[in-house]
């Protein structure tokens, strides 16, 4: 059987779904029924507004790159905005362009070590590719931990706010002694909601783009409850009270079940590792050994097909114990 053959069928077959795939979120993204919707906010948000820059030159825009010309290229590439808003939401000072050259030279650097140690091709271009998006792995880890961070000190800001209106302050009074009390990451975000506020943007439209920064379901009940009480009234001081209430109950119940899980998850890392740390002994002790894994077609076979079931195995452990509160 020619596996050369079969792998120029796949990779052709899955360029064309890309392709059509690209074709139409292009489409999509310019003359789809929500592009209006949502153009406003995703100008607000990020870099590219092409509307009267008079109306919004009170918020903060983020720029894809320092370069006009890379900006209106990158402008052009669908979702791109969804990246940057992801560098946002990690806290690095990256933009797009930089991120992306990053990543590339992550992928140049891998492919130009391996071939000078003379890895085979196709082996070279694998790896390369895994090294390609560890820039990816890193913001990912980072946005992550932010999050994480941002939803463990969310109840003691709802209790800050509390006190402060209890006390006689306003909303956006009570929000900008947040940004002034509660340390960083959370004290940034809700620094912005003030600032915004402070320049003219609407409370909801304020809390709507908090949301947007940071999607935790802790961080939308908050924005959710604030903009009903807004709208029907109510006592809002007794509401941040019991949502902080809950919050910390979730987070609490979060913290058992990690404990629980812990077993699992150390079973998990431990069986992921073994394979790789056992070829790494064998390849030391008898080299010639651990050579035919990749010399004999038998061998490739083997390597396929345990990779393929090593993938799954840690997709179905990590289904088991990620339990979500």
């Amino acid at each position: 059987m020619d596996y050369l053959y079969i792998f120029f069928v796949l990779a052709t077959f899955i360029a064309v779904v890309l392709l059509i795939e690209g074709v139409y979120v292009t489409w999509n993204t310019s003359h789809g029924p929500e592009a209006k919707r949502i153009a406003h906010r995703l100008q607000v948000m990020s870099a590219g507004s092409h509307i009267d820059h008079s109306n919004i030159s009170i918020l903060k825009t983020r720029l894809l790159s320092e370069s006009q010309g890379i900006q209106r290229i990158l402008l052009m590439v669908p979702r791109i905005h969804s990246l940057d808003r992801l560098l946002e939401q990690s806290g690095m000072t990256l933009n797009v362009a930089r991120f992306l050259m990053a990543s590339l030279g992550c992928g140049a650097m891998a492919l130009i070590l391996l071939w000078l140690i003379h890895v085979p091709a196709l082996p070279a271009l694998g790896l390369a590719l895994v090294a390609l998006f560890f820039p990816w792995l890193v913001v990912l880890s980072k946005r992550r931990k932010r999050l994480t961070r941002i939803e463990e000190q969310l109840p003691d800001a709802l209790d800050l706010m509390s006190r402060a209106m209890r006390a006689g302050h306003a909303l956006p009074s009570a929000i900008k002694m947040v940004g002034d009390e509660i340390p960083s990451p959370i004290a940034e975000e809700f620094r912005i909601v003030f600032d915004e506020v402070n320049y003219g943007v609407s409370m909801q439209d304020a809390l709507a783009n908090l949301a947007t920064r940071v999607p935790e379901t802790d961080v939308g009940f908050f924005v959710v409850a604030v903009l009903i009480q807004r709208e029907t009234g109510g006592n809002l001081t007794e509401l941040l009270n019991n949502i902080a209430t809950i919050v910390r109950e979730r987070l609490k119940l979060f913290g058992q079940i990690q404990v629980f899980s812990a077993e699992g998850r150390l079973s998990a890392w431990v069986l992921g590792l073994l394979p790789f740390a056992m070829a790494a002994v064998l390849q030391l002790v008898n080299p010639k050994f651990m050579s035919l894994l990749w010399t004999d077609p038998v061998g490739e076979k083997m390597l396929m097909v345990m990779g393929t079931l090593m993938v799954v195995g840690v997709f179905w452990m990590r289904k088991l114990i990620r339990i979500r509160v």
